[in-house]
């Protein structure tokens, strides 16, 4: 085991979160904008806000991968 396995795993883990992300923001984008044309019933709406905090704590996530590879001198594509 190479002592820098981990930040090749802390990089995995930062694409698979970011790819995530990015798939549940079209996600919860797409809703909003379908939001404005139909009305949704209060399952639905509940359903949206869980969505979207489950986004917000996501990018919080994102944030402190970032700040723990920028720490550690990692390099990684964005």
């Amino acid at each position: 085991m190479r002592n820098d396995d981990w930040k090749d795993r802390l990089v995995e883990e930062y694409k698979q979160l970011k790819e995530r992300y990015n798939n549940l923001n079209r996600c919860t984008v797409k809703r909003e904008v379908e939001r404005f044309f139909v009305t949704i019933t209060p399952e639905e709406e509940y359903r949206d806000q869980l969505m979207r905090k489950q986004q917000d704590i996501m990018g919080e996530y994102l944030h402190i991968l970032e700040l723990r590879m920028t720490n550690e001198g990692i390099e990684y594509e964005d």
